[in-house]
């Protein structure tokens, strides 16, 4: 028989209440622990600033994605209009930018609806088809009334005991090394 041999993936961590999930975040952060995340039933205001996530970085993309879709299609229009195939219509300037902005605006908005959406799955890392957190069979209850911190065991603070412990020290209800 083939041996099969498993490796502690992480902690997860049971908290009852909002309150508690906020203030067991702020001292993971201030523990020092970099691999590791919030899994809420709902959104918890300010958890975010808890767990020192820095500014989302969707914001600037979706403004490169903008700018990038009003530069194509201005330079797509004057292009077609003035150098392309250049048609006087009623005296108009080959060039009128007062027609161009229809077609301006729906690129910037198309440009950056995509740059949003791709940004937030790079971003994100999505899709993940899998992770550690679903081995556990209490985790089925944060899509319904508990709240949990999982800590990767790729952390290099993370020790097994020590790191249950800790958790345990600030209050979760329930600790559970998750090998897989």
């Amino acid at each position: 028989m083939a041996e099969t041999t498993t490796t502690a993936q992480g902690i997860l961590a049971q908290f009852e209440t909002p309150k508690e999930i906020y203030h067991a975040c702020e001292h993971v952060r201030d523990a020092g622990f970099q691999d590791w995340d919030a899994h809420t039933p709902f959104p918890v205001h300010g958890l975010e600033k808890a767990m020192g996530a820095p500014r989302s970085k969707v914001g600037f993309i979706v403004a490169v994605c903008a700018v990038t879709g009003m530069s194509i299609a201005l330079l797509m229009q004057w292009w077609m209009s003035a150098v392309d195939y250049p048609v006087v219509i009623a005296g108009k300037p080959y060039a009128s930018w007062p027609a161009f902005v229809p077609v301006t605006f729906e690129l910037t908005v198309l440009f950056s609806a995509f740059g949003a959406v791709l940004g937030m799955l790079a971003i994100n890392q999505l899709p993940k088809h899998y992770h550690w957190v679903f081995l556990s069979d209490r985790f089925a209850a944060a899509s319904d009334d508990k709240f949990f911190v999982s800590i990767e065991a790729s952390d290099a603070k993370f020790d097994a005991e020590e790191t249950v412990s800790f958790l345990r020290s600030i209050g979760a209800s329930h600790v559970e090394l998750v090998e897989g």
